[in-house]
């Protein structure tokens, strides 16, 4: 079993020697040092000491403080140290301290309290949408056309306009406008088509309903390129069916 230190100071024109002095008389054989903000999640020195335990040793520190600032960030590396079968102990706060049936006690109560805030927060923030939502606040990203747009975009389409003359108007992407031709292909614009990558479909099967999923894959994209050369993924569809 190996004892580490950990000590912590968040400007360059503070010292590190009183920490580690007392750490070392604690017995730590090692001190991680380093000068950075308790704000930061992402220490480098804190990592460090974080890898190096193994099953049994302890981290210590001279306050609970110089490992975190935060109920949340404390409990996040109390898990690590946890994960990883070591124990945790602060010199000044008696109370914190894994090693003992009472500092567990004492930290699965705080945790408790912790989960309960998170609890409480997110009822909150749900209470908040749902009354946002009643005054029609409407979430998610705004859409890239209007009803209108979207329906002259369509009707634009459908006297042989360029897609990229079309896009270029409204000044949106070529893809927007080639939703709008899918929609309008496959039964006017309240349809939508959803058209899948091919990197993400399972392994292919030669059952009648997979072929069936990949015929109507293949209708959808051939009615929204029917004017340009065929692409990998009609190609792709195409070899399925064949």
């Amino acid at each position: 079993m190996t004892t580490y230190g950990y000590a912590r100071v968040s400007t360059n024109g503070q010292n590190l020697a009183a920490q580690e002095a007392e750490l070392i008389a604690a017995g730590a054989a090692k001190v991680f040092k380093e000068k950075v903000s308790g704000a930061k999640t992402d220490r480098a020195e804190l990592a460090k000491a974080l890898r190096r335990l193994e099953p049994g040793d302890v981290l210590i520190v001279s306050r609970l403080d110089r490992l975190a600032r935060s109920t949340r960030d404390l409990l996040n590396v109390l898990a690590t140290i946890g994960e990883r079968e070591a124990g945790f102990r602060s010199l000044k706060d008696t109370w914190a301290d894994t090693t003992t049936a009472h500092g567990r006690l004492m930290l699965t109560v705080l945790g408790g309290l912790a989960e309960f805030e998170r609890e409480l927060i997110r009822a909150r923030t749900g209470e908040g949408r749902k009354r946002a939502r009643d005054r029609g606040v409407k979430f998610g990203r705004p859409t890239a056309l209007t009803a209108h747009q979207r329906a002259e975009a369509i009707q634009r389409l459908a006297r042989g306009e360029a897609q990229a003359d079309v896009a270029r108007t409204f000044n949106v992407s070529q893809a927007t406008i080639s939703a709008c031709r899918c929609r309008m292909s496959i039964g006017g614009p309240q349809s939508s088509c959803s058209i899948v990558s091919p990197c993400a479909l399972r392994p292919i099967s030669s059952s009648r309903a997979t072929k069936a999923s990949f015929a109507s894959i293949a209708a959808c994209i051939d009615a929204s390129s029917r004017r340009s050369k065929p692409n990998g993924l009609q190609q792709f569809a195409s070899n399925v069916l064949h």
